[in-house]
């Protein structure tokens, strides 16, 4: 998995994956589905608004944590690669809406802090 900590280093620009939604600031991301597995990929993501270091070091460690959650969605059904349904999980201080958009191989994700 990249680093949350390199993406958009080289211009500070956010790129709009994930989940659109009006919250500043947050963390979108298209994460690729393999069955029952989520893989992460740092082109495919990016922060909108200000995040300090501290934000970011605290998502970077528990973002392994949502991404399990994720994968027993997908395994329990209620995160479904035929449907557009939204899901939500809170982790860490901050919560992750997810949503396949019935996309059949990708789920799109926003994190925005919980506080």
């Amino acid at each position: 998995m990249n680093s949350i900590e390199q993406i958009n280093s080289e211009n500070g620009m956010a790129s709009q994956w994930g989940l659109l939604r009006e919250i500043s600031p947050s963390f979108g991301a298209r994460l690729v589905q393999d069955r029952y597995r989520l893989h992460f990929l740092s082109d495919r993501a990016g922060f909108i608004g200000e995040w300090t270091d501290h934000q970011k070091a605290k998502l970077e460690a528990v973002f392994p944590e949502i991404v399990k959650e994720l994968e027993g969605g997908l395994l329990s059904g209620e995160l479904d690669p035929r449907c557009q349904k939204v899901i939500r999980i809170e982790q860490g201080g901050f919560i992750c809406e997810a949503d396949t958009l019935g996309s059949f191989g990708y789920v799109y994700i926003n994190i925005s802090s919980q506080y």
